[in-house]
């Protein structure tokens, strides 16, 4: 069937609003536990509850959100032993335990101010009696307390502190034998990603920890997902050579120009777990796409599985030879599969989506490098227009809308997304730009933002629409940036003070460094320090860096989108661009939500924003048919 010639970024297209998520759920957190697989599933439909599922089935009663608040940012949620599941409630941030045959019942004891305690990252003695947990402590208006804690799995007894005194704590672990725990730990101003410590310790349920030994790590080595072998080797993802490779208290097992490990933004990561055999199952990443295989512990011989996936989010076994991920590609929705190492088949347990689409629908990305900014290069994912039913008019080129990731420290990954498609397949050519400072692409690039958020980011986004333009992929006059939380800071640095885009949509972007400094979660507190400086050492510089303080340079038309619960970046902040571009008479959008905080989690709101920003670029393009 031949295609219909229609003017780019007007094509009909498959992907509507309602199917962002109508049919879409999302998966994390997987674990296998006496022959049983669980995982969570978040929920756009049912208001973004979280609910623990066993084989398929809901595990948690539909009032219960499995979700926990630690670090803001959470992960580690639950945990299962033999066939009892704990949980953190989202509600009062409660630990919960499920029976087999039982309904959810608290372990741990109810505050005056629900939430004011929260429970992360656990696991269980051999012998179920005990949970050793990371715990957050908010009380008395001062910066919240972060330890490990040691708690009976009854509830019988309130928490007993392990380990504190530094500013965070992650990924207890207990070996196999239950006499050692290991554990990380790091300080302000640190980010997980910039140094952390790996200790361990003689560990006893009543007595605690004695024989303290760091193990490694440092201010400037990132340590990620402590685990123990079955035999009690401890290994460890470590970046002391630059890339974040897999180690064992013996040395390397692996090293390559690869990333085995991701920034910790949440709780419960895993990038690799341990098969028979002194196999190792692992994910690791190289230009911009993930790759499963399996590492020969003895050998250190490393062989590729190979899988129609890209993108990789979890990996758990069943210490056999089953092999359980969370995977994806630019044609595949998320989805669970099981892989068998012995004859390499696979089965696909769970789909995040009951959605299926035509692959010639479907945009598949390019990733790129291009040059950028002090003869650096920089990468980005470029999606081409896509539709099989349409093309675009002789001679005319499609727009262009550039992403900006939210992190900053965080990467564009090649998995399927509807949103990214959602563009794709009514003519708009898209680009994810995992601009310097990016995860994946080891520690010299994720370094290159230090001191340098809100210039290096915005050069290389600004420099790949360049790029796509001078190769003649996209429109040059007809260029868009957007992006939301961080990436809505870059957009809005890329807006107020550059002029090479013709519109852009900011999605509760951050506005104003200075307020963002001062009045943030632990977790991010001193976050940018290493991206801009000190405060208020630095306070020129947050200003100078501030994009509120300049929202009169703008020249574009803009639509902003915003919490109305936003406690991160407060609706002040939009309003001001707003009464800025309103006072220039440019065309501007606010489109505010009421229940909504920092990120939209609301089906309704979800469907409402794809739907005005395409309006929006619609009218700013000229698209004749909206």
């Amino acid at each position: 069937m031949s295609s219909i010639g229609k003017p780019y970024g007007a094509w009909p297209s498959p992907i509507s609003s309602e199917l962002l998520t109508s049919a879409q759920v999302s998966l994390a957190e997987l674990c296998f536990s006496n022959g049983h697989l669980y995982w969570l599933e978040g929920r756009p439909l049912e208001g973004g509850r979280t609910a623990i599922v066993c084989d398929g089935a809901d595990f948690t009663p539909a009032e219960f959100n499995a979700r926990t608040r630690a670090h803001e940012y959470g992960g580690g949620a639950y945990v299962v032993h033999s066939s009892t599941v704990f949980f953190s409630n989202f509600a009062d941030q409660r630990i919960y335990r499920i029976d087999s045959e039982g309904a959810p019942r608290p372990i741990t004891t109810a505050r005056a101010s629900p939430g004011s305690i929260r429970y992360a990252d656990a696991r269980l003695t051999h012998d179920g009696e005990m949970l050793v947990c990371v715990r957050e402590r908010h009380e008395g208006g001062k910066e919240p307390v972060n330890e490990l804690v040691v708690l009976p799995a009854n509830g019988s007894a309130e928490p007993r502190i392990l380990a504190g005194g530094h500013d965070f704590y992650s990924s207890p672990r207990l070996s196999p034998d239950g006499r050692k725990l290991a554990w990380l730990t790091w300080d302000h101003p640190n980010m997980p990603w910039d140094g952390t410590e790996l200790w361990q310790a003689d560990f006893d349920s009543h007595t605690g920890l004695a024989n303290l030994q760091k193990v490694a790590g440092g201010p400037a080595e990132s340590i990620f997902q402590p685990e123990w072998s079955p035999e009690g080797v401890l290994h460890y993802i470590s970046d002391r050579s630059g890339w974040w490779n897999l180690y064992s208290e013996g040395g390397p097992l692996k090293t390559m120009e690869a990333e085995f490990g991701l920034p910790q933004w949440v709780f419960g990561l895993s990038r690799y777990a341990f098969l028979s055999g002194g196999r190792i199952a692992c994910v690791y990443s190289s230009d911009g796409l993930d790759h499963v295989a399996i590492l020969s512990g003895s050998t250190g011989a490393l062989e590729i599985c190979p899988l129609p996936y890209t993108s990789y989010s979890d990996i758990r076994t069943d210490g056999q030879d089953q092999v359980f991920l969370i995977a994806a590609s630019a044609s595949i929705a998320s989805e669970i599969v099981v892989l068998d190492v012995r004859d390499g088949s696979s089965r696909v347990i769970k789909s995040s989506t009951t959605l299926s689409f035509d692959d010639n629908d479907l945009s598949a990305p390019e990733p790129i490098e291009y040059p950028t900014g002090n003869g650096r290069t920089a990468h980005a994912l470029y999606y081409p227009p896509r539709n099989r039913q349409y093309t675009g008019l002789a001679g005319e080129k499609p727009p262009l809308v550039v992403m900006s990731h939210g992190g900053p420290t965080s990467a564009a990954t090649s998995s399927l997304r509807l949103s990214h498609q959602f563009w794709t397949s009514r003519g708009f050519a898209v680009v994810d730009v995992n601009y310097g400072g990016s995860s994946g692409y080891g520690r010299e690039y994720r370094e290159r933002l230090k001191g340098a958020w809100g210039i290096v980011d915005v050069e290389d986004c600004i420099e790949a629409a360049r790029y796509l333009s001078a190769r003649g992929d996209v429109d040059a006059k007809r260029m868009a940036i957007r992006g939301g939380s961080a990436g809505g800071y870059t957009t809005l640095c890329a807006l107020v003070f550059h002029n090479v885009f013709a519109a852009g949509a900011s999605h509760y972007g951050v506005g104003d460094l200075a307020a963002l400094a001062l009045d943030t979660h632990k977790f991010e507190s001193r976050y940018l320090d290493k991206l801009v400086g000190p405060y208020p050492a630095a306070a020129d510089v947050y200003r100078q860096r501030s994009p509120i303080h300049f929202a009169d340079r703008i020249s574009c038309p803009v639509i902003l989108f915003q919490g109305l619960d936003d406690k991160v970046v407060p609706p002040s902040q939009a309003e001001t661009f707003v009464a800025a571009l309103q006072a220039k008479g440019l065309p501007c959008e606010y489109v505010s939500f009421a229940g909504e905080g920092h990120g939209f989690r609301k089906a309704e709101t979800i469907r409402r924003v794809a739907d005005a920003e395409l309006q929006f670029y619609a009218r700013v393009f000229g698209f004749s048919e909206y």
